[in-house]
């Protein structure tokens, strides 16, 4: 008899410690992000493949439901390099989804990365005219490691954590 009770015991508790918990992420929640590793916009094309990092994690009902470390992907749709009659570069990244270790994917709102460069196009003309010299280059476009973007989920998600 006791053997029996013993077994039940170990068998509830080894069903307790491999249950899953269902989280529900809500559309609207915030998650903090940062870029993985520097991006210029004289080096990547449009459509390029971007990553990003959650850098704390997303506790929901007191359980992590997005841990930190756990990769965002975005993609570039604006990549313009300075030209040399000083106007300034500009870089666009669209963050669009996260995957879960869990396998389930979180789709983001279009939460957008805009940088431009400084604009020297005043002061291109004006060297221009008074000295013959060429035109000065503009600022360049880069997003540096590092760099924090916060990503709104967009939709209600239930995950398995």
């Amino acid at each position: 008899m006791k053997k029996i009770i013993l077994s039940f015991i170990v068998s509830a508790l080894s069903i307790c410690g491999f249950a899953q918990k269902t989280v529900t992420i809500k559309g609207g929640t915030i998650v903090p992000l940062e870029a993985v590793k520097s991006i210029r916009a004289i080096d990547v094309h449009e459509g390029e493949s971007v990553d990003f990092k959650v850098c704390r994690d997303v506790v929901i009902d007191g359980v992590v439901a997005i841990p930190a470390g756990t990769l965002a992907k975005g993609s570039v749709y604006e990549a313009k390099r300075s030209t040399a009659f000083g106007t300034r570069g500009r870089l666009g990244i669209k963050v669009k989804y996260i995957i879960l270790p869990s396998g389930d994917n979180v789709n983001f709102t279009s939460t957008d990365v805009y940088i431009k460069g400084p604009n020297r196009t005043a002061l291109s003309v004006i060297i221009f005219c008074f000295t013959c010299l060429p035109f000065p280059c503009g600022g360049k476009a880069e997003m540096k490691q590092g760099y924090e973007v916060e990503a709104t989920v967009a939709n209600n998600v239930t995950v398995n954590i």
